[in-house]
């Protein structure tokens, strides 16, 4: 998608902006509930100086579950494929993000993929740094790497209101703990999961972020490997499989990129060897996804013929 056709970007977003008014902000997080639910927007990166847009770019926002495909990058980047996934596992759930009954019912009890909440809490146990300060801040340089902006940081005030409102993945904390999976103390790691899912950028960040995992790792500008080869293979397979909660199936059918979503209303979108996107469109549709943000990305995959099926 070249620079020539953003007023057909423009004309999908005004599109698919009227199903937003069918979603729900994600408010049983209270500072993700002052979101406008009209809002969408979307940046597409091609690996250019700059990024084709539209909708309000500039309005920043949490990563939330997007973050989690940053954690199991760093993660794996840290201790190896093997040790990653002898604590976690690589299978969609088909539940939702924020299940305990699988933990419950699987032998051995480890989380089934590192996409749901569990998964994603026993990644970020994984993370190397003496203290939660070493290991938020060696994940925000990571993001600030692959982004390109150097200001990315975490709201501490969404933090704070997820750390408050994390009681079900406390407990997520409590069982792992339990069963061997998860080491750190609950609270530092409850502390440290809700400070990376409060990391906050613009879709064009986000855009950026998505081209180079499609990129096999590779940062287009100074084109060195940010990621390994192997690791941004099982990240981008990761989210092909478990990226859009327990939608993904017919989000492959729909639309059929690898993309993550996030409860605050993100969507980051990486097409192998073609471009990233990032969408936000706070109002959300039963299963956590961003209503708008759907439709969008998947106007712009047939549009471009994007999917990878």
């Amino acid at each position: 998608m070249n620079c020539y056709q953003k007023e057909d970007l423009i004309k999908m977003v005004e599109d698919a902006k009227q199903l937003t008014q069918k979603g729900k902000v994600a408010d049983y997080i209270p500072a993700l509930g002052e979101a406008d639910p009209s809002t969408l927007a979307v940046a597409i990166y091609s690996g250019e100086r700059e990024c084709i847009y539209a909708g309000n770019i500039d309005e920043v926002f949490t990563l939330q579950s997007i973050s989690k495909v940053l954690t199991l990058a760093l993660a794996l980047m840290d201790r190896g494929a093997d040790y990653v996934f002898q604590r976690v596992g690589m299978e969609p759930t088909g539940d939702p993000f924020n299940s305990i009954s699988k933990l419950e019912s699987s032998v051995p009890s480890k989380p089934l993929n590192p996409m749901i909440n569990a998964g994603a809490l026993a990644v970020t146990d994984m993370l190397v740094g003496n203290t939660i300060e070493d290991k938020l801040e060696r994940l925000l340089n990571f993001i600030r790497q692959l982004t390109g902006n150097d200001r990315i940081t975490y709201n501490p005030v969404v933090a704070q209101s997820e750390f408050e409102t994390a009681d079900l993945n406390r407990s997520l904390c409590y069982f792992m703990r339990q069963h061997g999976i998860v080491e750190s103390n609950v609270e530092q790691l409850i502390n440290l999961y809700t400070k990376h899912c409060a990391i906050e950028m613009n879709c064009n960040d986000l855009a950026k972020l998505g081209f180079v995992i499609g990129n096999e790792g590779r940062d287009p500008n100074s084109d060195q490997n940010i990621i390994p080869l192997e690791i941004a293979r099982i990240v981008k397979t990761f989210m092909v499989t478990c990226g859009m909660y327990n939608a993904s199936g017919e989000f492959a059918i729909k639309v059929g990129i690898p993309a993550k979503s996030g409860v605050s209303g993100g969507i980051l979108g990486s097409v192998p060897h073609g471009v990233g996107i990032g969408i936000y469109g706070p109002a959300l549709d039963d299963k956590g996804n961003s209503i708008g943000g759907l439709r969008l990305l998947e106007l712009i995959a047939k549009q471009s013929n994007l999917s990878i099926f």
